[in-house]
């Protein structure tokens, strides 16, 4: 099969959209149906999500049938009990004798600051996000829970660029498949990781960006906590244990580091969710290791996709 250099290029994914273009807000539903091992490793300091302590290799259930990824802070965890009702509806979910229980882990950012806030990601856009999941080519830029990502708010959301979803994945000799998908909603700017170049972020006076640690040095910080967050998944066909999918969790948090400046701060919520969909035989630190590579490669592509929005400049903007 060609691959389409996303993550559905893992066997078992499926990944769908539902947006409103005109309030700026989505929400991305990462489908399992059949289950899929997964952890989770949250590293911002103002997170918002559903259902992470049950992904702790300690706790029982060791299999998820979708993540959710929404904007619309809090509110939008709303979005994942859609994704619950499609995947109900449909027999899917973890069998518990009388009935199925669809686990639909989720993780928020927060897009109140640009488009309406009073619209937010529901049920009924999770149900329509995971209706929508396909194993084409996921759609990048301003789409899903990408549509009001922002960047670069380190002088000031009036400073930040316009940010959104982004995915990659690469296929290995032995047949093991590596995926990553984002929304990246940061504090910092984004960084090429190969040439260190700033991508987008915080814009001076002159339209120019300036590095994140320079506005913090000469300005109070003034941000509200929990106004930003990256959200991301990461996937393989590599079969992997509960405990095993949590470490990759934790070493694909590396592939933020590299790209995004700063990271994991006290106005970032940062959740990285690891899957592995099974069948091929590869070490944990390798399957970690090509996971941090492959989400940079999505941070990447998230900002060079994305398209100005909401009165703030994208990255192709400062190109013309």
């Amino acid at each position: 099969m060609e691959m389409t250099y996303t993550i559905v290029d893992v066997p078992g994914i499926k990944v769908g959209h539902a947006q409103n273009e005109a309030a700026l807000t989505g929400c991305t539903v990462v489908l399992t149906e059949h289950g899929a091992v997964c952890g989770v490793d949250v590293r911002g300091s103002a997170p918002g999500t559903r259902e992470t302590d049950l992904l702790c290799p300690t706790n029982l259930v060791d299999r998820v049938h979708a993540i959710c990824l929404s904007g619309g802070s809090a509110y939008g965890l709303d979005a994942a009990s859609g994704v619950m009702k499609y995947l109900e509806e449909r027999g899917y979910g973890l069998d518990v004798g009388f009935e199925v229980v669809p686990i639909v882990p989720a993780a928020v950012l927060f897009d109140l600051a640009i488009g309406d806030p009073n619209v937010r990601p529901d049920a009924r856009m999770g149900y329509q996000a995971a209706a929508a999941a396909t194993t084409r080519a996921v759609k990048l830029g301003n789409v899903g829970a990408g549509c009001g990502a922002t960047v670069g708010k380190a002088g000031g959301f009036h400073r930040a660029m316009k940010s959104g979803l982004g995915s990659s994945a690469r296929k290995y000799p032995n047949g093991l498949i590596v995926g990553a998908i984002v929304a990246v909603n940061a504090v910092g700017e984004v960084r090429d990781p190969s040439t260190g170049k700033i991508l987008a972020g915080a814009l001076d006076d002159e339209g120019n960006i300036r590095e994140s640690t320079s506005w913090m040095l000469e300005q109070s910080f003034t941000l509200i906590p929990g106004t930003n967050t990256t959200i991301a998944v990461v996937a393989s066909n590599a079969t992997l244990t509960k405990t095993q999918v949590n470490k990759v969790a934790q070493m694909a948090h590396d592939g933020l580091a590299r790209s995004i400046y700063p990271v994991h701060t006290m106005y970032d919520g940062d959740t990285v969710f690891a899957l592995s969909t099974g069948g091929i035989e590869a070490p944990v630190d390798l399957v970690g290791a090509l996971s941090a590579e492959v989400l940079a490669e999505a941070v990447v592509r998230a900002v060079m996709e994305a398209e100005g929005a909401g009165g703030l400049p994208a990255y192709r903007d400062l190109l013309k």
